[in-house]
């Protein structure tokens, strides 16, 4: 700034006098760089969120109220998140294609595992009622959701079938080895696994319960991590104890129903194609 005061120009008679007697210099403030993007001038907008804070909560704050009132003092004005935000939501959106492709793989793996197309479903009712368990668990600790918790969702996925899988499998090897009805397989199979589903959702969440509460900060970003792994297995257990065997008791019942209801159609349809073409009716004698 100092050699711009300082600095001469030319007049038109052809002499030279110092800018400060051609112009009046202001000092202030301007861009340092201009940004431009497709052609159009680019600002960016940065901040930090203090300790204690949800980002996400700051930028669903900002667009339901800040931007508007952008978008209609300043015509034409288009506003992006970036930052965190942006990576944030590609990672969201890779780790959305990877929860569906595990999915698919675990079904796919169930379904030649157990030679059925029904009871994979079966053992996939506990996922949804983990992620409830873990929602559970962010609310009664006073976290919010992050994306170490979705990260947490897609692990807690492939752990909370663990239970649902050995109680099927108990009730398939009853009826197969012991001829058990159905009922009286369900009720075995979930008498004898009763203590070893508990015992190991019990220990998982055990394990996880030194890094739910620990306190340094250091470690308050694998909290929600290991909270919606810890209170996801927790309340499927219970899920997986009740509702589980019920399913597989209606899914049975529905299968029964629809064979003997095939069955019957089949019947009717051989039974009309076998029986014997009708007889003619005789013609009425003529009168005289």
């Amino acid at each position: 700034m100092a050699d711009v005061e300082q600095l001469l120009i030319r007049t038109p008679d052809g002499g030279e006098i110092p800018v400060t007697e051609a112009a009046d210099i202001a000092r202030g403030r301007s861009y340092t760089e201009i940004q431009r993007l497709d052609g159009r001038r680019r600002v960016n907008v940065t901040a930090s969120v203090q300790f204690g804070t949800n980002a996400n909560r700051v930028q669903q704050q900002a667009q339901r109220e800040l931007v508007p009132r952008l978008l209609a003092r300043y015509p034409g004005l288009r506003i992006e998140p970036g930052g965190d935000a942006r990576r944030q939501a590609e990672t969201m959106g890779a780790l959305g294609a990877g929860f569906v492709l595990a999915l698919a793989a675990m079904f796919a793996l169930l379904a030649i595992a157990f030679k059925s197309w029904s009871q994979p479903f079966i053992i996939a009712t506990a996922i949804p009622f983990g992620f409830v368990g873990a929602v559970l668990g962010h609310l009664l600790l006073g976290y919010n959701m992050s994306l170490m918790s979705m990260m947490g969702f897609v692990a807690l996925a492939g752990v909370v079938v663990n239970d649902s899988l050995v109680l099927v499998s108990a009730v398939n090897d009853f009826r197969r080895d012991e001829g058990l009805t159905v009922l009286e397989a369900v009720t075995v199979g979930g008498t004898r696994r009763f203590r070893p589903i508990l015992l190991t959702s019990l220990t998982t969440f055990l394990g996880l319960t030194p890094m739910i509460l620990e306190t340094s900060v250091g470690a308050r970003f694998l909290i929600p991590m290991a909270l919606s792994l810890g209170f996801g297995v927790l309340f499927a257990t219970f899920i997986t104890l009740l509702l589980v065997p019920a399913l597989y008791l209606i899914v049975e019942d529905v299968s029964r129903f629809g064979g003997r209801a095939t069955r019957f159609v089949r019947e009717g349809v051989r039974g009309r194609r076998d029986a014997p073409p009708p007889m003619p009716e005789p013609a009425p004698a003529a009168e005289e």
